[in-house]
């Protein structure tokens, strides 16, 4: 190209020439080696873990057709969400306490239906908020997750490792779309849990103090217990009676942030959104707040009731359609993770945390 300007401009001299041809050839150099360094650089971030992210936007990004099925007095009157309404009180009426007349039992009517309470990340980079924009709060890399292989004497394992975070979102209580209705949950935004601080979730031996009854379905007979397990919460909801099945995802056991046998990003990272929730509940933070026994209040529940929680994914790609939106605990991700695992921007995940709501109004 540069031949060519040559040889048909006029005011080029030869003398001029060997000095426009230093000084182009410098030109390109510099490029090309600020182009390599740019590469390079980006190539050795995105190695060493990069944080990404999106906002959670309450109004697009969530699923607002997980509210239903809703029931009152024992009888569904709104059909959707595509679950069933297991454990609605059938009665009527009920009696309460009411607080506004100091305890006395007063007449209620039964309600029931699901509403978003938390948001969680499950990221293979410390620190990362995942549901807040991917924002880095430490630059730290002491317990990185990700993903590993071990080969064993006939076959290869692959395992992964994730962090957690986990943030108080009563977003339905802020929009006020109901208002004065004493079932809501009302909090403020807050950043609850940060598993990086915590000792028992990067090390699976520590958090046997937590679940030690562990050992006792660390066998093949449990762990066939959990292909029924499978089958219920894909046609309905998880068996709670199997309390230490997560359904499709595998074994509930142990409350740790390690995966054994990684298959996907999606069923690995319900798997840990799962694992986290029961661990809440084996630490008597999150209370039992479905069936007959909570239509008074909150009631104590150290084992997870499984058919108590629904998943919704809000990254890398929101689920606000009723096929996918809602994912009970334990069902299958087969539809779910459809292009939802991708390099880069689509391995961390971001899940809104749907709950069952029994209680009674007045």
């Amino acid at each position: 190209m540069i031949s060519w300007f040559v040889f048909f401009h006029p005011m080029l001299s030869p003398k001029v020439f060997p000095r426009v041809c230093r000084r182009v050839s410098i030109r390109i150099f510099l490029n090309l080696s600020l182009k390599f360094l740019l590469i390079v650089s980006s190539t050795v971030t995105l190695a060493e873990g990069t944080c990404v992210g999106r906002m959670v936007n309450p109004i697009t990004d969530i699923c607002w057709k997980c509210l239903f099925p809703i029931s009152i007095g024992g009888r569904t009157v709104q059909i959707g969400g595509g679950d069933d309404t297991r454990d609605n009180p059938r009665r009527v009426l009920s009696v309460c306490p009411n607080p506004r007349l100091g305890g006395v039992p007063t007449p209620c009517i039964p309600i029931g239906f699901w509403e978003p309470i938390r948001l969680i990340d499950v990221t293979r980079t410390p620190y990362c908020l995942v549901n807040l924009g991917g924002k880095q709060l430490s630059q730290t890399h002491i317990n990185a997750g990700g993903h590993t292989t071990k080969k064993g004497k006939r076959n290869k394992t692959r395992n992964a490792f994730y962090q957690v975070h986990w943030y108080m979102y009563p977003v339905i209580y802020w929009l006020e779309l109901l208002t004065d209705f004493i079932c809501l949950e009302k909090h403020n935004f807050d950043l609850a849990w940060v598993s990086e601080l915590d000792p028992t979730w990067n090390d699976d031996e520590t958090s046997f103090l937590l679940n030690p009854e562990a050992m006792l379905f660390a066998n093949p007979i449990a762990q066939v217990a959990c292909a029924a397990d499978c089958v219920a919460a894909t046609v309905g909801l998880s068996r709670d009676e199997l309390f230490w099945c997560a359904g499709c995802q595998g074994s509930l056991y142990p409350y740790g942030g390690n995966v054994e046998g990684h298959i996907g990003g999606v069923s690995s990272s319900l798997l840990i959104a799962e694992r986290f929730t029961a661990k809440l509940h084996r630490l008597l933070i999150l209370p039992g707040t479905s069936g007959e026994k909570a239509l008074c209040d909150y009631y104590r529940m150290p084992i997870i009731k499984k058919s108590q929680y629904k998943y919704q994914m809000t990254y890398p790609i929101s689920q606000t359609n009723t096929l996918t939106g809602c994912h009970p605990l334990g069902r299958s991700e087969t539809i779910l993770s459809m292009g939802k695992e991708f390099p880069v921007k689509g391995e961390d995940y971001g899940y809104l945390v749907w709950r069952k709501r029994n209680c009674c109004i007045r």
